[in-house]
């Protein structure tokens, strides 16, 4: 079983990782309503506030940071690990937003479709022609929850189409490595669900849910959080409850299971880089930790995603990133 070393802790519920040119790893955190830049020392540097409940990320081609907000999560603090309990007092409503890194501006895109509020968008994607597949596992009460759907936000960002609906509970979103297949990871169903691209936003729908077809269900009483896929096309998901990061084939064969070194019920997300895009970058939620492991094969390097932030290490403040993540 390949290792897992801990790259830094002290993260308020980290989610979303996106590496960058220079081999640090931007996070969100979710309980600390902010972007946060990890380096590989692991020092940490706030690079932005995100009022609400910042939760995917992924760069644009525009090169701002896109993100999913929830609208905000109410917490509870158990056993050293950070719980969410449900939708926050304050909740400010579920959107999709835009960062500039640079400037610090933070732009609100999207906050319904089709007159509909968005409940609680969790992940999202750019696929080729940088089009936004996003998930919203929409919002939980105290003795009900809405139904959550998958969405496409036009290149141009110019029309938001609700694709796949209803989902009980969508989290992870990504892509296959020719863009050919949508795959979402549903939370309360412990299933991983597809859909075959038939042009850009518009999917073949299948016999499930919300037009799903089936792939993997997860066994025993482990949950799906979020996923990443590398280059051959396995889907690495995080896993609740027992944590880990599963690895399944594009056939629904399980590849491997790496457990976090220590065990996190809330295990929320995967991003490849590092050199040849040899490194699994797995957030641990529950302790506020980011991990890195060595993976079996490169990665799949992500849509426009080349990010280049001014250096604050030794190289000098100011000075910009070489490289390739």
């Amino acid at each position: 079983m390949t290792t897992m070393e801990l790259v830094a802790d002290g993260l308020r519920f980290p989610e979303g990782p996106v590496v960058t040119a220079d081999g640090s790893v931007l996070v969100v955190e979710i309980r600390g309503q902010a972007v946060t830049r990890v380096f590989p020392d692991g020092r940490l540097e706030r690079l932005l506030e995100v009022p609400g409940g910042p939760n995917g990320a992924a760069v644009g081609p525009d090169g701002r940071l896109y993100l999913c907000n929830n609208g905000g999560f109410s917490w509870t603090r158990r056993e050293g690990l950070d719980i969410v309990s449900g939708r926050a007092e304050d909740w400010i409503g579920g959107s999709i937003q835009a960062a500039d890194l640079a400037t610090g501006a933070l732009e609100t895109l999207f906050t319904e479709c089709d007159g509909r509020p968005l409940g609680a968008p969790n992940d999202l994607v750019f696929d080729g022609a940088g089009g936004i597949y996003f998930t919203d596992n929409a919002s939980t009460y105290p003795r009900h929850h809405d139904r959550g759907g998958l969405y496409y936000i036009s290149p141009g960002l110019d029309r938001i189409t609700e694709v796949a609906f209803p989902l009980e509970h969508p989290n992870g979103v990504a892509l296959s490595p020719d863009g050919s297949r949508v795959y979402v990871a549903d939370t309360m169903t412990s299933a991983l669900w597809y859909w075959d691209v038939e042009s850009r936003g518009v999917l073949a729908h299948g016999p499930h849910a919300g037009g799903a077809h089936f792939l993997y269900r997860l066994p025993n009483v482990k949950t799906f959080d979020s996923i990443g896929v590398d280059a051959a096309g396995n889907i690495a998901a995080a896993t609740l409850v027992e944590g880990s990061v599963v690895v399944v084939s594009p056939h629904g064969e399980t590849v491997a299971v790496h457990d976090v070194p220590e065990p996190d019920p809330l295990t929320t997300n995967v991003a490849f880089g590092g050199t040849d895009m040899g490194t699994a970058f797995v957030t641990s939620g529950g302790r506020g930790r980011l991990y890195a492991m060595p993976w079996p094969g490169p990665g799949l390097q992500l849509n426009f995603n080349d990010v280049r932030l001014p250096r604050t290490d030794s190289a000098g403040a100011g000075e910009e990133a070489d490289g390739a993540a």
